[in-house]
């Protein structure tokens, strides 16, 4: 087992190396807590080491944000500074590649107002639209990933002594990433391969549709013509391949924005906005949601999903095994990073441009005539379980097994 040290190195090479594949004279931008101080530093050097002109960071910090929401005006949360905007949407026009560094405490904005987190998320979404359509088109290179915070491991691991918390977490990080590995570059390569097996195999079969069933869940999904199932690495405009979440099990594609019908439950809390919803159901028609309920946060769910038009309609449909790495670890990460990679789940939201033929390429108005639903937010929740059914069906009517108890059935 490689040491801690030799780890965290690992985790910092493949976050540039194959998260955001750092070219030659390449910008990057990182947004990062304050408690990943360390290991931003390391990722810094790497970068430079790999060629980038210059690293720029976005620092956050936990305790600033509650402050801000606690006691800055109300109608502040409307406004989302400009020169933000411009920062990001600049750099994309000069081909900067993009790293997130998530460390957030899942219970950060517990009590707070929740009609300030659906304000500050609104305009925050509004704003940064087409920087995001930049990310989910291709035309740029980027990656999430995470580090751990205190309050994020206390979350996880309660019951350990407070001072192994943070170290438990780490452990866990690095295993889902594969930095524990002795060839963690090779280990993702392979990876990449495996899950591209899946993704040629659906995209073969053509499915018109899925059914989903399991417990508290009947739901269909109707796929749109020329939609294509993608995992793993991506390719940029430019023909460099990223890898945009690390860790990901998942291979996923878009559907109908208004072939959806039928009612779908949580499986694992969502974290949103600094809080937990869970337990929560939501039932649509058309492809549009008209019934929700939650035993935890269904305000906040509420808000959610009034966020604009396009918050009441899916973006994404994810297929994972329930016998993925991370859903066999028994961890709970509240963290959808990692909670989303082991469990089939579904975004409320924007949809990816390159899920569809030609995708990447196509303006706003033509992604929505090929049926793909448009929104200033995306979020991933959680549906699957070792109960889960899904067939593919056909547009002749016949079916076949995707999953059976959870996990692939070819």
């Amino acid at each position: 087992m490689p040491t801690f040290k030799q780890q965290l190195y690992n985790y910092a090479e493949l976050a540039v190396k194959v998260g955001v594949n750092i070219q030659p004279n390449q910008y990057l931008y990182i947004s990062a807590s304050t408690e990943a101080i360390e290991f931003v530093r390391l990722v810094t050097e790497i970068a430079y080491d790999t060629g980038s002109r210059q690293v720029f960071v976005d620092w956050n910090d936990d305790v600033v944000s509650r402050l801000r929401y606690e006691k800055a005006p109300a109608d502040s949360f409307a406004e989302f500074p400009e020169w933000k905007v411009m920062e990001r949407e600049l750099l994309a026009e000069q081909g900067a590649a993009f790293m997130s560094i998530v460390s957030q405490s899942p219970d950060l904005l517990k009590g707070i107002d929740p009609s300030r987190i659906g304000d500050s998320q609104k305009a925050t979404g509004k704003a940064l639209d087409k920087f995001r359509q930049s990310m989910q088109s291709d035309k740029v290179s980027w990656t999430v990933i995470a580090t751990p915070s205190k309050a994020w491991a206390k979350k996880v691991f309660p019951d350990l002594p407070e001072s192994d918390q943070t170290s438990a977490l780490w452990e866990a990080i690095f295993k889902s990433v594969r930095a524990d590995k002795t060839d963690p570059v090779q280990s993702w390569i392979d990876h990449d391969k495996k899950l591209h097996e899946k993704v040629d195999y659906l995209n073969e079969k053509r499915f018109h549709k899925l059914h989903y069933q399991a417990p508290g869940t009947d739901l269909t999904i109707e796929l749109p013509e020329g939609h294509l199932w993608c995992g793993a690495g991506s390719l940029n405009e430019k023909g460099h391949a990223f890898m945009a979440n690390m860790p990901t099990e998942e291979v996923f594609t878009v559907p109908l924005n208004t072939g959806v019908n039928g009612y779908v439950s949580s499986t694992k809390p969502l974290s949103y906005g600094g809080n937990i919803i869970d337990n929560f159901k939501i039932t649509f028609k058309d492809g549009r949601v008209i019934a929700i309920s939650a035993e935890q946060g269904e305000e906040v769910l509420q808000r959610l999903i009034d966020t604009d038009e396009g918050a009441k309609h899916l973006g994404e449909v994810a297929l994972v095994p329930h016998n993925s790495p991370i859903s066999q670890s028994g961890l709970l990460f509240y963290n959808t990073l990692f909670d989303e990679n082991a469990s089939n789940h579904l975004a409320l939201g924007s949809a990816y441009a390159f899920c569809v033929k030609n995708g990447k390429t196509m303006t706003r108005d033509e992604l929505e005539k090929h049926g793909l639903n448009q929104s200033i937010t995306h979020v991933d929740f959680m549906i699957g379980s070792e109960q889960m059914d899904i067939d593919g069906i056909h547009k002749d009517g016949t079916n076949e097994p995707v999953f059976r108890n959870g996990n692939w059935d070819f």
